[in-house]
């Protein structure tokens, strides 16, 4: 069997399980960052009265979602694919098989289930009013590549080490709304003082968040120069977070 054809299969059955008793099924996936989205705008929007700077600047709620679905993505995929391979202990001292498919199936299932949610509200936003171009949607869809390679990359890593270190997922799910918070999703470049604006650049993050809006919303621009940068570094983190994997891969059967 192909490595493709056992990583669709993989990707299957976690889509499955990941709803198997479900009673919305995979809609609660595309309900829960909805419902996380309206009260988060509502506390951004009337209790602490944000706003995006700018004339002609667009909604909160809008500027808030086309950066939220992505990071949603990015995050959800790293923390689930963190314990891929402690999770399939029994498979692998079975099966031979490619270990990496384990990895890259959760990832991808994570990423198919919220770029169909984020296509599925731009939509609805666009709808209702908020602006959002959906002309430079397959654009912006084509941004979720590079960024599907960063978190693969950053998941070969974790998965492996998380089989020696078994505390790293625990202590991903206290960095990672650090990670969130540090990144421009919630706010604009503008607001951050005059010093901290060009260190938000060393954020890998920074990047998608700005482009999507630059891309959909018409704010900002898109930067070119950024964009190579951003490619360079998907690419250094998924080579070395595959060889640390493979790499690690002899032992894991020892300390699974």
């Amino acid at each position: 069997m192909s490595v493709s054809v056992l990583t669709l299969r993989f990707l299957s059955r976690d889509l499955r399980s990941r709803f198997a008793g479900s009673f919305s099924g995979g809609l609660w996936a595309l309900l829960q960052p909805l419902l996380q989205l309206a009260i988060t705008s509502f506390i951004f929007l009337y209790v602490f009265k944000a706003r995006v700077p700018g004339s002609g600047a667009p909604n909160y709620i809008a500027f808030l979602a086309v950066a939220f679905w992505p990071w949603t993505a990015f995050s959800e995929s790293l923390l689930r694919s963190t314990t891929a391979i402690q999770d399939n202990a029994a498979l692998i001292g079975k099966v031979a098989l490619p270990r990496e498919v384990l990895v890259v199936a959760v990832v991808a299932s994570s990423f198919a289930i919220h770029i169909t949610g984020f296509v599925a509200v731009m939509i609805v936003l666009t709808a209702f009013g908020y602006g959002i171009s959906l002309l430079h949607l397959p654009l912006a869809l084509l941004l979720y590549v590079p960024l599907f390679a960063l978190s693969l990359g950053c998941a070969l890593l974790c998965a492996a080490v998380q089989v020696f270190v078994r505390d790293l997922v625990q202590a991903l799910g206290q960095v990672l709304p650090l990670l969130m918070f540090t990144a421009p999703i919630y706010y604009a470049r503008d607001l951050l003082p005059e010093r901290f604006r060009d260190l938000i650049d060393l954020h890998p993050f920074t990047f998608y968040a700005e482009s999507y809006r630059a891309l959909l919303l018409d704010y900002g621009s898109f930067d070119y120069w950024r964009l190579g940068a951003a490619l360079a570094l998907c690419i250094v983190v998924l080579l070395a977070g595959h060889w640390v994997f493979r790499r690690l891969d002899p032992h894991f059967e020892d300390f699974l």
